[in-house]
């Protein structure tokens, strides 16, 4: 059986803070793909990974007005089946990629930091956008299924549906897994990449410092942005099978509304992240941070740049990155 809600809530909570993500994701992400591609020359290996990931979060932006005129519209969906599996693709790529590229990411600073002399670290470009495209055919992989979803209830779009007989499926699985195997892998590059420089006594460095500060804002955005929403789906499972044990059929549906409107919640907000990635590419390297000051007629004070010049320690080159 499955649970269809009228989502009162849902309708007055999402529509602004759907419209809010869109309009950052569009600036943000808009800025920050100009400068990869007019800009930011020559690219480099950690480049490409930066890019993909800008690319992750522009693909958000093509879902969002409609996802909000579907909240707006009193959760009736009026584009169609084929549209709606669009966009759900779309929503799920975003959230699939970041996490993946973000994963990444964090291992190729692991690699430079703590393995600075890994053959790994001198890939090529080309070699490089091979692996970005391996992680996009991962995704790809993991999310073709939305494209072909079936929806008994047409005014219903929506690919995480509450189902009293098949409480585990698929695509609730993978929403799940590609959270945590990327949250372990970011948490663990960035204890060793602290205790690395902390072994080479070069966590007082102030740039060193900063570095690290902003290491654990990432991995803070990261949790926030995506963790509220895995909480969440595991606690419906759990609630779903407690309740189709101990409750009537009646009553099954009724009992697990208010989770699964805290669901919905959660999960777009997980959609902030198209917003807060434009930081990482902010402080990904001088070189950007350089070109995005100038692009946007920001002045650069003459301390700063000096600062960049005197750091030579590999580890401090290695954090600035992040």
């Amino acid at each position: 059986m499955r649970c269809y809600f009228n989502g009162t809530l849902l309708r007055s909570v999402l529509p602004p803070l759907l419209v809010t993500e869109f309009i950052l994701g569009i600036l943000c992400n808009g800025v920050a793909l100009w400068i990869f591609f007019f800009h930011l020359k020559p690219w480099k290996s950690s480049t490409v990974l930066l890019f993909n990931l800008a690319m992750a979060d522009f693909l958000l932006n093509f879902a969002l007005p409609f996802r909000a005129s579907y909240y707006i519209s009193g959760i009736k969906w009026m584009f169609g089946d084929t549209l709606c599996n669009i966009c759900l693709f779309m929503l799920a790529m975003n959230r699939r990629g970041s996490a993946f590229f973000l994963m990444a990411i964090a291992l190729d600073r692991y690699m430079r930091v703590v393995h600075p002399h890994h053959p790994i670290n001198y890939l090529s470009v080309s070699k490089a956008m091979g692996g970005a495209v391996a992680l996009w055919l991962l995704t790809i992989s993991m999310n073709a299924h939305l494209l072909s979803l079936k929806h008994i209830n047409t005014t219903y779009c929506e690919s995480f549906m509450v189902d009293t007989n098949h409480n585990l499926t698929w695509h609730k699985f993978e929403f799940v897994f590609s959270f945590y195997i990327p949250l372990l892998v970011i948490l663990y590059c960035t204890v060793r990449i602290i205790g690395h420089l902390r072994g080479r006594q070069l966590v007082q460095h102030a740039k060193i410092k900063k570095a690290l500060y902003f290491l654990i804002v990432v991995v803070v955005l990261f949790i926030v942005c995506f963790l509220p929403s895995n909480i969440t789906q595991l606690l419906i499972w759990i609630r779903t099978q407690q309740a189709v044990n101990t409750l009537h059929e009646s009553e099954v549906c009724p009992a697990l509304e208010d989770l699964t409107s805290a669901f919905y919640i959660t999960i777009s907000m997980t959609y902030l992240n198209s917003a807060l990635d434009p930081v990482v590419y902010y402080f990904s390297s001088p070189v950007f941070k350089k070109i995005c000051r100038k692009a946007l007629n920001l002045s650069q004070t003459e301390a700063i740049e000096s600062a960049e010049k005197k750091t030579k320690e590999t580890g401090s080159q290695s954090l600035s990155q992040l």
